[in-house]
This record gives structure tokens, C-alpha cells and sequence, in this order.
């Protein structure tokens, strides 16, 4: 809403509809990704006009078309509020019913009236919204830091036990990368946003790589496997829910070359670990797991 009131020249139209949205509203950005998660919304174009970089229709401005949901046909015609939704759902297989439930007498009217009421409750909504989702970064990157620390104990148990030298030279060298990543996540989280159980899951990531070195290099390697496994599904989550809402500038990145990292480290670990593990060591990579999964609920909170 608070983008620079400016024309500009036609926006292309290579879809039929052209949905017109304000991508710096939380809830839009929600509503938007409903859509565009359906199979038929690849033939609509969506057009974010809260970036200024985004060309307007013509005699239009960017703080009429932020002020109200619009849609462009074709033909360049424009709708907004309630119709504007009912031409949109009238594109999507599952929610076509609800356009044609708009169409009926004094439907549509009332629509419209209750998407004029929801507007001025529509500021206080977004605040609540921001709250949240600075809340929800916040434990997420709370988790990864705990993690990170983790990792990085983990190593230094391997480190403090094994005399492999490809086994020692794997670990200093992912020990290497875990501690940049440690840097990475710390740049994005206040100390005081960190978790306090710090000093436990440096304890407890230093026993989980000191305890396997001891039974050996394969022990190790199944270790850090299955602790990565974990890992790359843990930032897969904090990646989807970014590509879907949206974040601030430079964290969808950071994640995605962090778990890249990571899936290296978990591809590299299974090879190195050979054939399938006996029980044992399978009983305790699954104990691996379920703990990390425990710490990320753990370090959220405190």
C-alpha cells in the first residue's frame, strides 16, 4: 500500500486474465498462493503491482490498483472487488460453482458490500499478519541456529575421537562449512533471539558424532547421513513456505544454498558409509533422527 502512485505503460497479457495483486499484503500473498498452487492457474497471469518494476494498465495508478483486488481481461477490461473475484474464480475447476452462486440475484451486490466492509478491517489484519510472520522467522531461524551449532559439535566430537584420515579430513572439512553456515543464520538473528539452550545442544551434538567415532568411520558416516536427511527436509519447509509468503529480501537464498550444502554433506556421508546398516546402527540413526526432530521443537520455543 505504501508504493509510489505512478502510471505507467500496458501490462503484457499471455493469459486470458491478468490477476492484479498487492504482494506486500501477508494475506494477499496467502490468497495469491491458493490460486497459483492449482493446476488451472497456468492460464492466468499474475502481476504483483506493489513492485514498482510491474507496468500498470493504462490510466490506471498503482495506489488505485493496491486500494482494491482488480482483474484485467483480454480485452483489457478491468474489474475489481467482488467481481473482480468472481471472474477469477470462474477460471478455476472447484471453485467455478461459487461464480456461478454469484450470479444469482442480489448476490453479487451483497459480495461487494461485504468486500467494502472488509477494507478498512483490512490494515489492522496486515499487522496482525507481519506479527506473525515475523514471529514464525524468528523460531524457524531460532531452530536453524540451534542446528547449525549442533552440526558444528557434532564435528568436533568426530574430531576429538577418530584417527581415520579420510574419516578426520571429512569432518574438518564439513566442520568448516557447518561453522559458515553458523555465521550465515547468526547474521540474520539477534543474540537475544537465540535459542538458551545453547550450551545442550552443543553437548549434545558433540555425542552425537564422538559416540559413533568410537564404533567407527561407517558409524560416523550413517550418523551424519541420517542427521542430514533430517536437515534437508527441515530447510525444505522453510523453503516452501518462502516461496510461497514471500520473506525478507536475501533469506530464500541463504536457505537454499544452506541446504544445498547439506544435501552434499548427506549424499557424501551415505557413499561413504557403503551397504545397508545392520540393526544396530540403523536403531541408533533412527534415534539420530527423532532427536534432531526434537531439538527443532525444542529450540523453537526456548
Amino acid at each position: 500500500m505504501n508504493a509510489p502512485d505512478t502510471t505507467a505503460t500496458d501490462v503484457p497479457l499471455p493469459a486470458p486474465l491478468t490477476v492484479l495483486y498487492d504482494g506486500a499484503c501477508p494475506l494477499c500473498r496467502r490468497e495469491i498462493a491458493l490460486y497459483q498452487g492449482l493446476p488451472a492457474s497456468a492460464k492466468l497471469c499474475f502481476a504483483d503491482v506493489s513492485d514498482s518494476a510491474v507496468p500498470l494498465p493504462p490510466a490506471t495508478t498503482r495506489a488505485q490498483l493496491l486500494a482494491r483486488f482488480h482483474v484485467r481481461h483480454a480485452d483489457g477490461r478491468l474489474e475489481s472487488g467482488a467481481a473482480a473475484f468472481v471472474a477469477l474464480w470462474q477460471r478455476l475447476p472447484g471453485w467455478r460453482w461459487l461464480a456461478v452462486a454469484a450470479r444469482l440475484p442480489g448476490v453479487l451486490w451483497l459480495l461487494e458490500r461485504a468486500y467494502r466492509a472488509f477494507l478498512p478491517l483490512r490494515p489492522a489484519l496486515q499487522a496482525w499478519a507481519r506479527r506473525w510472520e515475523a514471529g514464525y522467522l524468528a523460531r524457524e531461524l531460532r531452530s536453524d541456529h540451534a542446528g547449525e551449532t549442533g552440526a558444528v559439535a557434532i564435528y568436533a566430537g568426530v574430531l576429538a575421537v577418530a584417527r581415520d584420515p579420510a574419516l578426520r579430513a571429512f569432518a574438518q572439512r564439513h566442520q568448516a562449512t557447518e561453522a559458515d553456515h553458523l555465521r550465515r543464520v547468526e547474521a540474520w538473528l539477534p543474540a537475544d533471539h537465540r535459542s538458551r539452550l545453547l550450551p545442550a545442544w552443543r553437548l549434545a551434538g558433540w555425542l552425537t558424532g564422538a559416540l559413533p567415532a568410537l564404533a567407527g568411520p561407517r558409524a560416523v558416516y550413517a550418523t551424519i547421513a541420517a542427521v542430514e536427511t533430517f536437515v534437508d527436509q527441515h530447510y525444505q519447509q522453510q523453503i516452501d513456505h518462502l516461496l510461497a509468503h514471500a520473506g525478507p529480501e536475501g533469506l530464500l537464498p541463504m536457505l537454499q544454498s544452506c541446504q544445498a550444502d547439506e544435501q552434499h554433506h548427506r549424499d557424501e556421508a551415505a557413499a561413504s558409509a557403503g551397504a545397508s546398516p545392520g540393526l544396530a546402527l540403523r536403531a541408533w540413526c533412527r534415534v539420530v533422527g527423532t532427536g534432531s526432530a526434537a531439538a527443532v521443537v525444542a529450540a523453537r520455543r526456548f
